[in-house]
């Protein structure tokens, strides 16, 4: 068995054995048994060689897929069938322990600094310490958030309660390390990231976010979910606009 998939990729791109190799950091003979004998490399040479070579590593190697979905079925913890039933405990374990990212992508998102009245400190010393804190919020003057907020059937409430939350957090914006966007994005998915864990929090249609279920999902190299979620989160912060 050979991978003619992997063959004709680096034809196609003009490269060779040696300058994929040489990409990679790898042996030219490593690369060559890759080709001739369909030997799979590990994760970093795959995503190394296929970025280079501007292809997707499952058309390159198909196995991969079936491990990807293996270990993207396990990043799943649990399943809550409305925000209210995600235990207090574990908001407060998740911000606490987080020390590299924390990310929230929301329309208002009130709640949590409801519940975590020391949030924006909380945000402000992990700065500080050296995480990267990036906060997305709807833009209250949005058509977006008024159509939301219609929906959701509290109409202009959900515009005041994006300018509360701005406000609860603005102590912790001077802080070097905390960004605040605004965004006019239709929202999906609230998302709450704390390092390698993730709640999604999924919007129905009718009915306000509160009301609809959330998974927790935590990070396992190789899988897609989580990855998945946070394309979508940056896609929303490159949109989003600086306050």
């Amino acid at each position: 068995m050979s991978n003619e998939r992997l063959r004709a990729s680096i034809s196609a791109k003009g490269e060779t054995i040696q300058s994929v190799a040489t990409h990679v950091g790898v042996d030219p003979k490593t690369v060559e048994r890759w080709i001739t004998k369909d030997r799979t490399p590990h994760r970093g040479h795959r995503w190394a060689t296929a970025g280079f070579l501007g292809a997707d590593e499952v058309y390159l190697w198909p196995t991969v897929a079936q491990q990807a979905e293996t270990a993207s079925t396990s990043e799943l913890i649990t399943y809550y069938p409305h925000r209210g039933a995600v235990p207090a405990h574990l908001w407060s374990s998740l911000i606490e322990n987080a020390h590299s990212h924390v990310e929230i992508l929301v329309y208002a998102g009130l709640f949590l600094f409801d519940g975590h009245p020391d949030l924006a400190d909380q945000l402000a010393e992990k700065a500080t310490a050296g995480a990267q804190i990036r906060i997305l919020l709807g833009d209250p003057d949005s058509e977006m958030v008024r159509q939301r907020g219609d929906e959701e059937g509290i109409g202009g409430d959900l515009a005041a309660r994006a300018r509360i939350t701005r406000r609860y957090l603005q102590p912790a914006l001077t802080t070097p390390g905390v960004e605040l966007r605004l965004h006019d994005t239709i929202l999906y998915n609230s998302i709450y990231r704390f390092d390698d864990d993730i709640l999604v929090n999924p919007h129905v249609l009718g009915a306000p976010a509160g009301q609809n279920p959330v998974l927790h999902f935590r990070y396992i190299p190789g899988a897609r979910t989580f990855r998945h979620y946070m394309k979508s989160f940056d896609y929303a912060w490159e949109r989003g606009i600086a306050t």
